[in-house]
């Protein structure tokens, strides 16, 4: 699918798609592991709009990474 020469916008692309991505897991580590005064339901139905941010920015990257590469 990345076959080809990588130029600067794959490269970034793959930055935006690496860092959404630690923020995702890192939401979703947050809401696994929470023991606080709500239950983990509540927390996740808190936490959709925070969710869909890295998983927008998840797409935008796989979007660059795949327009960035150049076809021979």
């Amino acid at each position: 699918m990345f076959e080809g020469e990588k130029t600067f916008v794959f490269w970034i692309g793959l930055i935006i798609l690496g860092l959404a991505s630690v923020v995702l897991f890192g939401i979703l580590w947050m809401i696994a592991i929470w023991d606080g005064y709500i239950n983990r339901f509540t927390m996740l139905e808190q936490a959709v709009p925070v969710i869909g941010g890295p998983v927008v920015f998840i797409l935008i990257g796989l979007y660059m990474m795949k327009s960035g590469v150049k076809r021979k």
